[in-house]
């Protein structure tokens, strides 16, 4: 493997991070949100003949060096060792994502979080999940519900489990409904746990991220994502103005998506992409 010098500053800079980067709650918001609106998440390797390696020098070097991006076990696990480089205390954590299919939850290891314990306080953080994600980090002491903008999230336990839920931007409120996103532990993790559900997610037809070329990135305001062959465009509403979420989505043409992937994300791949946009084979019902 070739020798790749990992240094915070490019890292920060990759993502529009300036000023002091000491370890307080302040600076953890910022580089997540900061995050989020700079690196896609995207599957982008799969699906241009490249496959994905859990090293830290070779995440460093694809995603700071080369300005791309990458599924949860690559933007999370690089993002953890950000933060341990600025001083963070960080655990990994191993999710497991319901299926919108089945309704049932994913394996042990089918998602990387992570938690910054802070103060005394934990924090969990996600920069790798997609259109459902929080952009701040989100308390690991309270139940209760955490506004973000127009959003809702809370954390509930049950038996040792915890469950990430959030409120759809069509039930809102107090007496809207509560929709599970993913449940976690908080047993320590390693990087090196998650590589049999990497190479999973690369060559299964029961994950999105072989059935599916994908790229999203969160805006100020909204969201943009591509997936197969389809550009699609989300505003979020302004709280309190009585607005609805408002979503365009545009057909490509093969020739476009490179120019697109290029202009919109900053994504230029080394190897001509194949767009996919295939059904996903539900998964067997294990969890």
């Amino acid at each position: 493997m070739t020798s790749v010098e990992m240094l915070a500053e490019p890292y920060l800079s990759r993502i529009g991070f300036a000023g002091p980067a000491e370890p307080s709650l302040e600076v953890l918001r910022s580089v997540h949100i900061r995050h989020l609106l700079s690196v896609p998440f995207e599957n982008l390797t799969v699906h241009s003949g490249g496959r994905v390696q859990l090293d830290l020098p070779l995440l460093y070097d694809k995603i700071v060096n080369h300005r791309r991006g990458g599924f949860c076990f690559e933007n999370n696990g690089l993002f953890s060792w950000l933060l341990s480089k600025l001083g963070f205390r960080v655990t990994l954590l191993s999710g497991q994502v319901k299926n919108m299919i089945t309704g049932c939850y994913g394996p042990p290891f089918d998602h990387l979080i992570l938690m910054v314990s802070l103060d005394g306080q934990r924090w969990l953080c996600d920069v790798g999940f997609g259109a459902p994600c929080f952009s701040a980090p989100l308390s690991l002491e309270t139940s209760e519900p955490q506004e973000q903008g127009h959003r809702v999230y809370r954390i509930t336990q049950h038996m040792g489990m915890h469950f990430l839920e959030w409120q759809r931007d069509e039930s809102r409120g107090a007496d809207g409904d509560w929709t599970e996103i993913y449940k976690f532990t908080l047993e320590p993790r390693c990087l090196e746990d998650f590589a049999e559900m990497c190479r999973y997610h690369q060559s299964s037809p029961c994950s999105i991220f072989f059935c599916k070329s994908l790229c999203t990135v969160l805006k100020k305001g909204g969201r943009l994502t591509y997936m197969g062959r389809r550009l699609t465009s989300t505003t979020f509403p302004t709280k309190g103005t009585g607005e609805v979420l408002q979503t365009t989505t545009r057909e490509l043409k093969d020739e476009e998506i490179p120019g697109i992937l290029a202009e919109e994300f900053g994504v230029v791949l080394n190897s001509p992409l194949i767009p996919k946009d295939e059904t996903i084979t539900p998964p067997p019902v294990m969890y």
